[in-house]
């Protein structure tokens, strides 16, 4: 089997810190052999370089501040994120994660959306991919990426969970690709429908671990068990393969070939 690439993993945080070492082999004995890691905040930015420093060959590392760490000082979060663009301690592959969230808290939408135009004004400074969080916000998100759009900006509508409408929305931007995980295998999710009406050739595979286990862990009695990890990209290839009819190395072979489309231009600011 061809390998795999995980495109959207937070392995730096606390809770991987008893078995990362395992948690990463696993990953490897798995055919995991890429795992792209977008940061939150000012704090994980630090974990996530020591993960990169550590394991470079198979960790990279994104610059970015999630939607639901813009708070009122957002501006010093961007500012920290940036430094990191400047800097030369590990090489950048992209922009993120950015986004816009209405789940949680809609205190500070504007503060959001004035952070995703930053993210996107880097993405194009640096040619780098921009890594898209959208919660209860996918036209919002949408609209701004098409507002700002030029043919080189590209990127991940990561944890992609919208309509099929949604989906063709994202696919006419070009170069702009849908990431999918272990939502997938939920009994009620409307994923693999949307799967089936799409080509491969706008999808990645990710796993948002800790978050978002597949099926069979998500069900786990076991709390350890449910915690999500990279090695299990490969239930999610190999549902995308049953749902498509295809085999997994088919799987493998297409959504890395977009891996290496969206990341081919890493900045190591040199």
């Amino acid at each position: 089997m061809n390998h795999l690439v995980d495109t959207h993993a937070h392995l730096y945080y606390p809770m991987f810190d008893r078995d990362r070492a395992d948690m990463l082999q696993r990953a490897k004995n798995n055919g995991v052999t890429q795992i792209y890691l977008p940061n939150v905040d000012a704090e994980s930015m630090e974990m996530l370089v020591a993960l990169v420093q550590q394991y470079p060959q198979q960790c990279k590392g994104m610059a970015g501040v999630h939607p639901c760490s813009v708070k009122a000082d957002f501006e010093t979060e961007l500012q920290q994120a940036h430094q990191e663009l400047e800097q030369t301690r590990i090489p950048i592959y992209g922009i993120g994660e950015t986004g816009l969230d209405y789940y949680w808290d809609l205190t500070f939408v504007e503060q959001q959306k004035e952070s995703l135009k930053k993210h996107i004004s880097w993405a194009k400074k640096y040619n780098l991919p921009i890594i898209l969080h959208t919660r209860n916000a996918f036209q919002d998100t949408f609209d701004l990426i098409a507002q700002h759009h030029t043919p080189e900006l590209k990127g991940i509508f990561h944890c992609f969970s919208d309509d099929l409408q949604a989906a063709r929305q994202v696919i006419e931007l070009g170069n702009f690709y849908m990431g999918f995980g272990g939502y997938i295998t939920y009994k009620k999710s409307i994923l693999p429908a949307i799967i089936k009406e799409i080509p491969l050739e706008h999808i990645v595979l990710e796993t948002d671990s800790p978050y978002l286990a597949p099926e069979p862990y998500r069900s786990a009695k076991d709390s350890k068990q449910k915690r999500n990890e990279s090695a299990h990209i490969k239930i999610i290839a190999q549902y995308i393969a049953d749902i498509k009819g295809i085999s997994i190395e088919e799987v493998s072979a297409i959504t890395n070939n977009n891996v290496t489309n969206i990341f081919s231009n890493c900045h190591q600011n040199q």
